[in-house]
């Protein structure tokens, strides 16, 4: 286990980035923390974790990253309520529930949380 202060940056490949900052803006809720050139944006999530989106064409589409959130259906109407819908829920015997979203790529971001 790393014991030192940790800053997690999660990147996510996008082959058209105007398309795919639209999208994430949607699904986060948010404008772009900062813009580190002209085709990537970051966003922090907490403090120290952050995730960005970067156009590289040949990687897009591969990227997997799941965020447990305190209030997940809070987020999942949030975010419904702003267009976009989920493309898979998923319930597990723990009480854990995940619901996967889709980028234009096919990239997959999915947020769990206790189900409700």
């Amino acid at each position: 286990m790393l014991t030192t202060k940790l800053d997690l940056f999660a990147g996510i490949p996008v082959s058209d980035f105007t398309v795919s900052l639209k999208w994430y803006e949607l699904l986060l809720g948010s404008k772009p923390t900062f813009f580190p050139h002209e085709t990537e944006a970051v966003w922090e999530l907490a403090e120290h974790r952050y995730m960005y989106i970067v156009q590289n064409p040949e990687h897009a589409g591969h990227a997997i990253h799941t965020l447990f959130v305190g209030e997940l259906d809070t987020m999942v109407t949030q975010i419904a309520e702003r267009g976009l819908p989920h493309s898979n829920c998923e319930n597990y015997p723990d009480g854990v529930r995940k619901i996967t979203y889709r980028d234009p790529d096919g990239n997959e971001v999915g947020f769990g949380g206790a189900a409700q």
